[in-house]
């Protein structure tokens, strides 16, 4: 272990926290029942950050993960929480760690063996190991995948294993996550985390590092594919998917492309991604989605999240799935009573980690055993689906039944055995998180991960992460889920390769091309920029409506007739009903409606749709960004202080959008979005307070509207009139609010946005483009008409719906075009 100067304090501290930690903390404890000086070199780090302040570094470990865009959903719960990271890590030498990645392996190449053998000749079963009731009867075994090999020829490439470790440090198994193992993107952010937090850790201990095991991950994947450079996606159920900003920060780290069912499309035994510039073949997908919604036509024909033929051209060989669909039933509790067994049989010798002692209650000797210990055990879920008899839908303890909860398990297990197993109650070693301002002992479970290398072979990440539970009953049914989660550091006396999965400082292949762009990204993208270009329109208008001042609200100074006409402004885009009157106090009112009322198209209606947006393109947008769209309602006291919060945000997501995002293919959408929804704003205003016979106050709203005070007034020294404004609101190419420039914008983005064609004619989207810019140029601001916006508008609508139908391939649109290429 490297060695440093450090404070006294800092060794005093540490010595201190864990001393008084240990007078609380009961036997087993990891940190207690440790003579490994990492303990204390790690809390020397934490003295160095926090001083004597314990609930300062939490604070700070908690900002970094927000600052990473870490967060995660309860199901049932709209918003996002963030994610629960303890600043004080599980540390594990490198010895104990070694046994511990011995058992993972043998249990990975196990499983392989029993799934294999499953989904082919069968012949445990026939030969009396697994009983058939336990494979047939699980809702995770999926007949349709019986008989057909796997592309690459093994089932599974990412597993994850929950350990428990008990009071006298043994590690044991509490369960498999085969189907969509969830996780590894929260023990990187965890990762990442502390490692900002204690920046100093990681040379004096010698902790191990993630990267490799992704790295080797990600090379197992693309050797398994059948092209030398194969695309790979991550697929992903969607932005409410419990762990979606898992999925979106794991996608962006190992460079795969985030995709759901709607991008995908299968075609002649052949995956494809539909893309701005026409289908792209996938050649593999790491899926977080249930394999039974994967595809409609092979499994639960209600799946609308799935692929119609995924499972034809997975059975051709031409799309790896990982991991295979049906591999799940093995997650089945009912397992773990014949998998020791099993490992004797198949791999001649015991389980290195063994599991919690199980039995099924689909033998009658092991059910009778099961009521007989009923209150020394844990009463479970033989398979996945809680059955009726378990009050609350939950695991128990059996100890814990009242007479008529026990009365209702003994009566549904004499119906339905086979759906319950008794497990024994494992008690866990406690570790120390902070509580307030010190250290308190919590029981915890353990999250591995292993996945294949590039060579077939098993590799376990160093550390994985820990769940660490609420309350301080240390048995693991207790747990369940867990409150916090700590990172997982594996250390040792030899140093640590700074390995990562960037690219070396002096790496000679240079990528400009940003990748592959979905087409539903890309209409993401577009629809943020038109909602919040929508947004900062209707915000202006209710500014202008309630008066300047942004200190109080003050009396709005403009006559009635344009405040006639702001109202309609704001009514006629569904943000408010018609006020009954004029006066300042229904002003206000109409202006708290359209800014608040989720019920209409208000400020908040389409901060939520941006956010939405936000939510579900983690993977392409800043951690800035993301906080921005997602920042709570404004709560000011005055209407107008609150519309200027707002302003100020809008400004500034703008200002990220054009100073901080590469100008991509989806940088190009969102400004394309952009322009189309201020053109038709400015077209609406020029029409309502442009025209012939406009006042000065109409003028001067337009100007307010178009954000054109300053520029007009600049450049008119005389006063304000009507042609003038008109010319520079409407067709001054060097004003960035104009009708012009935003024709201008437009046209230049459609040309650098993909053609299918080849011949070199404009489609219709440029064509749109092309013909407005041609009709704004052959204008005058003083013949300009309210017919001529008129016709203006309606180009730019046109414009939107031919860029949708050419860009943006969704559901039931047609697979192939003319003229499209598939690669």
């Amino acid at each position: 272990m490297a060695t440093q100067a450090l404070p006294l304090d800092a060794t005093a501290h540490a010595r201190h926290w864990i001393s008084d930690y240990c007078t609380r903390a009961t036997a087993g404890d990891v940190l207690c029942g440790s003579d490994d000086p990492a303990w204390t070199a790690m809390f020397e780090e934490l003295a160095i950050v926090a001083s004597d302040d314990l609930d300062h570094v939490r604070e700070r470990v908690r900002r970094h993960a927000a600052d990473i865009g870490m967060g995660f959903r309860v199901i049932g719960e709209a918003d996002e929480r963030p994610w629960p990271v303890s600043p004080v890590p599980l540390l594990i030498e490198a010895g104990e760690w070694a046994q511990i990645v011995r058992g993972v392996t043998q249990r990975a190449a196990l499983l392989e063996t029993v799934i294999a053998d499953l989904y082919g000749p069968g012949r445990l079963v026939e030969r009396g190991l697994i009983p058939a009731a336990l494979v047939t009867g699980s809702p995770y075994f999926l007949r349709p995948m019986v008989g057909l090999e796997p592309p690459g020829g093994r089932h599974l490439h990412f597993i994850a294993i929950d350990l428990g470790r008990g009071p006298t440090g043994e590690w044991r198994v509490l369960g498999d996550h085969l189907r969509a193992p969830a996780g590894a993107g929260y023990a990187l952010e965890n990762r990442l985390a502390v490692s900002r937090t204690l920046g100093g850790l990681q040379g004096r201990i010698n902790v191990q590092r993630h990267a490799p095991f992704f790295a080797a991950f990600r090379a197992g994947i693309a050797a398994m594919c059948r092209r030398s450079d194969p695309r790979i996606g991550l697929m992903t159920p969607g932005r409410f998917n419990p762990s979606y900003p898992e999925q979106a920060h794991l996608a962006r780290y190992l460079g795969l492309l985030l995709v759901e069912g709607a991008d995908l499309a299968a075609l002649e035994n052949q995956l494809y991604v539909r893309t701005i510039g026409g289908l792209k073949r996938i050649d593999a997908l790491w899926r977080r989605v249930d394999p039974r919604l994967l595809d409609p036509l092979a499994f639960d024909s209600h799946s609308q999240i799935g692929v119609p033929g995924l499972i034809d051209a997975y059975a051709a060989g031409n799309v790896l799935l990982s991991n295979a669909p049906g591999a799940g039933v093995l997650e089945a509790p009912a397992f773990g009573a014949f998998l020791p067994q099993l490992a004797t049989r198949l791999c001649g010798e015991s389980l290195h980690l063994p599991n919690i002692a199980t039995w099924w209650c689909g033998q009658p000797d092991e059910c009778a055993r099961v009521e007989e210990d009923l209150d020394r055990l844990l009463i479970g879920p033989a398979f996945g689906p809680v059955p009726l008899g378990l009050p609350g839908g939950r695991i128990v303890p059996g100890s814990e039944l009242d007479a008529g909860q026990r009365a209702a398990l003994r009566a549904d297990m004499a119906r339905r055995p086979q759906d319950y197993v008794g497990q024994e109650i494992v008690r866990l070693s406690t570790m120390p998180v902070v509580i307030g301002d010190r250290l308190e002992p919590r029981p915890f479970t353990l999250r591995v991960f292993a996945a294949r290398d590039e060579r077939g072979e098993w590799t376990v990440l160093p550390g994985g992460f820990a769940r660490i539970g609420e309350a301080t009953d240390p048995r693991a049914s207790v747990l369940g889920e867990g409150t916090w989660s700590a990172d997982v550091c594996v250390h040792g006396a030899d140093s640590v390769e700074p390995v990562s999965l960037l690219p070396a400082p002096d790496s000679p292949h240079v990528r400009r091309n940003p990748g592959t762009l979905p087409s539903r990204v890309a209409d993401n993208f577009y629809w943020l920029g038109r909602y919040l270009e929508r947004g900062e329109a209707l915000l202006a208008a209710i500014r202008v409506m309630l008066g300047h001042s942004i200190a109080a609200d003050a009396g709005a100074s403009l006559p009635a007739a344009t405040l006639g006409k702001l109202v309609g402004m704001i009514v006629a885009g569904d943000a408010a009903a018609q006020p009954p009157s004029l006066k300042r106090g229904d002003l206000t009112a109409l202006a708290r409606t359209a800014m608040e009322d989720e019920s209409r198209h208000s400020v908040a209606t389409i901060n939520r749709l941006a956010r939405g947006i936000g939510e579900g393109s983690r993977d392409r947008l800043s951690a800035d960004m993301v906080r921005l769209l997602e920042a709570p309602f404004p709560s000011h006291r005055g209407m107008l202080d609150r519309a200027g919060s707002l302003q100020r945000r809008y400004v500034a997501i703008a200002g990220l959008s054009a100073e901080h995002m590469g100008r991509t293919a989806a940088w190009r959408f969102h400004d394309l979005g952009r322009r189309v929804e201020r053109g038709i704003a400015m077209t609406r205003a020029l029409r309502l307070f442009g025209m012939a016979g406009a006042t000065a106050d109409d003028l001067s709203t337009l100007l307010d509207l178009a954000d054109s005070q300053i520029s007009y007034r600049q450049r008119y020294l005389t006063g304000i009139a009507r042609v003038p404004v008109v010319d520079l609101v409407a067709l001054d190419p060097g004003n960035p609010r104009s009708l012009a420039f935003q024709a201008e914008r437009i046209n230049e983005r459609l040309r650098d946005l993909p053609v299918l064609s080849d011949d070199g004619m404009p489609e219709p989207q440029q064509v749109h483009g092309r013909t407005l810019a041609a009709a704004l140029a052959m204008t005058g601001a003083a013949t300009l008409t309210a017919e001529q916006l008129g016709d203006i508008e309606q180009r730019l609508t046109q414009l939107s719906e031919s860029v949708a139908r050419r860009y943006f391939l969704q559901g039931a649109e047609p697979l192939r075009a003319g003229g499209l290429t598939l690669a």
